[in-house]
């Protein structure tokens, strides 16, 4: 399998040494590089991309704004030299994060993170997962999930008749959902999208059951109108 990647950087050098790391990834190919990230836009609604290596700190739009007016996202990988945006980062479900200067070993490992999440989001998955609760592993068929809800060290996986407790984070709980069934709508919470009964400004109903949508998650609400044609 190969991943179609770009990388989006405004310093010239960051993109060389994304360039000379991607030639020894056998699975990526890096098909386009911008210094500019406006001018990847057209690029991206003309091109299939998997990946986008994508610094956070721009002069004309960060990394994280950027995200948020794409219309279809694409697997992301932000790189920065500024540690203090990784949470922010993880939020929007990025792949990973790399803090400049970053080795062959790290990006690698990255897209290889990458690798993972393509192979879990193609049409041959199997339409079941299996979770980790306690000493045993349980097998969940995916289309029984309602929802997903972030417990503390937990992933609560409610289903009609049941809640299974997973000691994992919200992150590796996406990674293993096809993101064509499931969207993050907070940083709390993963629904199913075919579960969705309603949806108001600020929230929708999964089984009777009314859960917010965060700020920076509302521009999910359009595409979820999108998915169930509403």
């Amino acid at each position: 399998m190969t991943i179609n990647a770009i990388a989006i950087d405004d310093e010239p050098r960051a993109l060389e040494v994304i360039e000379i790391h991607a030639q020894k990834v056998p699975f990526l190919e890096l098909k386009a590089t911008f210094t500019d990230a406006f001018e990847a836009i057209p690029y991206l609604q003309q091109n299939k991309v998997d990946l986008i290596f994508l610094d956070i700190k721009m002069p004309d739009i960060s990394g994280i704004e950027f995200v948020h007016i794409l219309q279809k996202t694409p697997m992301i990988i932000f790189t920065t030299a500024y540690s203090e945006y990784a949470v922010k980062g993880f939020e929007l479900d990025a792949v990973d994060y790399l803090l400049k200067p970053f080795s062959l070993v790290r990006f690698t490992k990255a897209c290889n993170k990458a690798l993972e999440m393509k192979l879990s989001r193609t049409d041959t998955a199997p339409n079941f997962l299996f979770l980790k609760t306690g000493y045993e592993e349980e097998k969940v068929l995916l289309d029984d999930i309602l929802y997903v809800e972030a417990e503390g060290n937990y992933m609560a996986y409610v289903l009609p008749n049941k809640k299974l407790l997973c000691r994992q984070n919200i992150g590796e709980c996406m990674a293993q959902l096809p993101t064509n069934q499931f969207i993050r709508i907070h940083r709390s919470y993963i629904v199913a999208v075919n579960k969705i009964q309603k949806i108001t400004r600020q929230s929708v109903w999964v089984t009777g059951e009314e859960i917010s949508v965060g700020a920076s998650y509302e521009d999910k609400l359009s595409e979820i109108r999108e998915r169930l044609r509403l």
